[in-house]
């Protein structure tokens, strides 16, 4: 399997068919693990860095895992490749923009992922489509496990999982959701409902998780707190605050409907005009009129639009996906122009 195999499918978090879809993205829940034979990659050397990448890349190509998964080396990879797998949320930014012996494993439907050597020596990820944080955390717990047999973790019976970062110590979990919240930001609430959510200690990051700003509407929510509570506890905590979100975006939604439909109804197909005939729109731009897309298709606003073919161009029109669909290298001025024709072209058959 090659990178470009990715094409060919929207991935698991992408689909749209999860429940709370409407309005949940994605569930992921993530593991750091660290080996206890070789030192925290803060401190170590080149040659530990390589050591530990060919040691962990043996046991998760060769393993005896639950899931197959297939296995990059991110200097194997252009950097259109490595920004590709960023954007299918399968790697961080930093992971790909790093130095040294690196990679990640892959299951062939995206929902599992193992960067190896990025901040910790392993962090693994499942991703779900919308809300399933039980499911998702079951299958993590699966290859944990499975890997724990054969890497020996470092581990301390009073602390826990080490971890390089000591926010991470404990379990080693974070667990994040991805809403979209396009009524909260409309109706001007969602200040609060920020102020709310650090208050419980909970981190709020932008489409493409730590150090990103929110686009599109889309928020990550994250639990801060790895240390002194158990995966479980820290899952059940997770899942009665998200819905007390969701409850509050719809009747957001249903008052703009009610309150302020014809504003509403402007700005959906004010968007849809403009997705449907531009010539040039920015990677930003696209993200911001697909996101008003996406609420009216939801509202019934727009009909005949699928679900999943708007979650799909909110990333087959990022830069590293245009390129690889284009097979060729694009300029920035040039990926704003194909951008509008991928989109005109996608939206023409619907």
């Amino acid at each position: 399997m090659k990178v470009e195999d990715l094409l060919s499918q929207a991935g698991e978090w992408l689909k749209g068919t999860g429940p709370e879809s409407d309005i949940v993205i994605s569930s992921r829940v993530r593991l750091a693990r660290n080996l206890r034979r070789f030192p925290f990659l803060t401190v170590a050397s080149a040659s530990v860095r390589s050591e530990v990448e060919k040691f962990v890349r043996v046991r998760l190509e060769n393993g005896k895992l639950p899931r197959k998964l297939v296995y990059w080396g991110l200097d194997d990879l252009s950097n259109v490749e490595r920004t590709l797998l960023v954007e299918r949320h399968l790697i961080s930014r930093e992971h790909a923009q790093a130095e040294g012996d690196r990679g990640v494993a892959v299951g062939p439907d995206e929902s599992i992922s193992i960067m190896v050597n990025e901040e910790d020596h392993l962090r693994l990820q499942v991703i779900r489509s919308g809300l399933q944080l039980d499911e998702a955390y079951d299958e993590i717990d699966r290859m944990d496990t499975a890997l724990e047999g054969t890497l020996n973790f470092a581990y301390s019976p009073r602390f826990g999982y080490l971890t390089a970062c000591p926010t991470n110590v404990g379990t080693g979990l974070r667990i994040s959701v991805m809403m979209h919240l396009p009524a909260a930001v409309l109706s001007k609430q969602m200040d609060k409902v920020l102020q709310s959510l650090q208050r419980l200690n909970y981190t709020v990051r932008g489409f493409y998780g730590e150090g990103t700003s929110p686009l599109g509407d889309f928020y990550q929510v994250s639990n801060q707190i790895t240390l002194g509570k158990s995966e479980r506890d820290i899952i059940a905590e997770m899942k009665k605050v998200i819905p007390e979100i969701l409850k509050f975006e719809r009747s957001w939604r249903h008052q703009l409907l009610s309150s302020e439909p014809k504003r509403l109804e402007d700005r959906v197909w004010r968007a849809y005009g403009v997705l449907k005939h531009a010539r040039r729109i920015t990677s930003e731009e696209a993200t911001e009129l697909l996101s008003a897309l996406r609420l009216g298709v939801y509202l019934n606003l727009v009909t005949g639009i699928p679900h999943k073919l708007i979650n799909e161009l909110f990333i087959f029109t990022q830069p590293g996906h245009l390129q690889k669909v284009e097979r060729r290298s694009l300029e920035p001025d040039e990926r704003d122009t194909v951008r509008a024709e991928y989109i005109r072209r996608k939206l023409e058959g619907v």
